[in-house]
């Protein structure tokens, strides 16, 4: 569930994998607007539903509306899947999971011992930083515009954590815009984040987890001053897979889902 979500493609990727791995199971996506999430996660277990994946903007609201909730979603506060178990709803948080599993496939670049900035401090954000902080980054730099909420987000690196702007970006080894600025279906009306592809370049990986459309403007930029860059796709693929192991019990298709995944891009072009 999320809003905007007409555009995802994550029901392909799952109901992809639910094929391959025999099971009488589909995904369907449900467009919720903010602070309607109450009454979604209510009805999760009368209608018999095994498992919810959460998206923009209810990721803390859902963490709230849980019964439990895993370490990671608990230090996060964001939940981006729940689980359905004995009539409790049990959540959790795959996102930086799947970042990290991402960028490495993507790029081949390993977050430890590396300087890193995050652009944002919502619910994605929280999870790209607490996942570089787990992998051995040296440095994780949050820029964000509200300066609380990036506190917050980088306090999850603990002494490696610290709230920045964009000047810190042409240092750094590692930039992610962990915000949805530039997404198809952004109200913002903004493309690019607080940081400007004009302050990246050589030697830099530049990553932008949004995945529709494949190459925001901002990545363009970037690409144009010599970064390696990477898209959102992975990272939508890798978190999915999390989620169908919790779910199922059963290890997850990747390379079923990531075939699904570019079919469905190519089919959209």
């Amino acid at each position: 569930m999320g809003d905007p979500i007409r555009h995802s493609l994550s029901p392909l990727l799952y109901n992809a994998a639910f094929s391959l791995l025999g099971l009488d199971w589909v995904m369907v996506a449900f467009p919720v607007p903010a602070g309607s999430a109450k009454e979604a996660v209510e009805a999760l277990v009368p209608l018999g539903i095994a498992g919810l994946s959460v998206t923009m903007p209810h990721k803390a609201a859902v963490a709230e509306l849980v019964d439990e909730r895993s370490p990671i979603a608990q230090r996060l506060g964001a939940v981006n899947s729940v689980v359905v178990r004995d009539g409790r709803l049990v959540g959790t948080n795959t996102d930086g999971q799947g970042f990290v599993e991402a960028l490495v496939r993507g790029t081949g670049f390993g977050p430890a011992g590396k300087r890193c900035v995050v652009i944002g401090a919502g619910g994605a954000a929280r999870a790209v930083v607490l996942a570089l902080a787990e992998a051995g980054a040296s440095e994780i730099v949050v820029v964000a515009r509200r300066p609380d909420a990036a506190a917050a987000a980088a306090s999850l690196a603990d002494a490696r954590g610290r709230v920045g702007s964009a000047r810190d970006a042409p240092e750094a080894d590692l930039v992610v815009n962990a915000t949805p600025v530039g997404m198809v279906g952004d109200g913002s009306g903004s493309h690019t984040p607080v940081v400007p592809a004009e302050a990246l370049g050589r030697g830099q990986v530049v990553v932008d987890i949004v995945y529709e459309p494949a190459e925001t403007e901002w990545m363009a930029g970037a690409a144009r001053r010599g970064a390696v860059v990477l898209g959102g796709l992975g990272m939508l693929v890798h978190q999915a897979a999390g989620q169908l192991a919790l779910w199922t019990g059963l290890e997850p298709p990747v390379e079923a889902m990531w075939e699904a995944a570019l079919a469905a891009r190519a089919g959209r072009a």
